[in-house]
């Protein structure tokens, strides 16, 4: 038998929510980008937009694994 221990974390931490929030921004999109405690929060009035800046995340390279909360209609 062998034991480990692992340390889950949840959420994202601050300069790396800084830095998802500055490359949402720098997509040109009409959506505005905001850190509030350990999630991001992007919020569009268009909704091609909000995909647009989901699959531009999603291509990216980011150190941490993100999730997405589907959007209300």
């Amino acid at each position: 038998h062998a034991r480990q221990s692992i340390k889950i974390k949840q959420g994202i931490e601050g300069s790396q929510a800084k830095d998802i929030s500055q490359f949402i921004r720098s997509l040109n999109l009409k959506v505005t980008a905001a850190i509030q405690g350990d999630e991001l929060r992007v919020t569009g009035k268009n909704r091609d937009d909000l995909q647009a800046a989901i699959a531009a995340v999603r291509s990216h390279d980011f150190p941490v694994a993100l999730s997405f909360v589907n959007f209300r209609d």
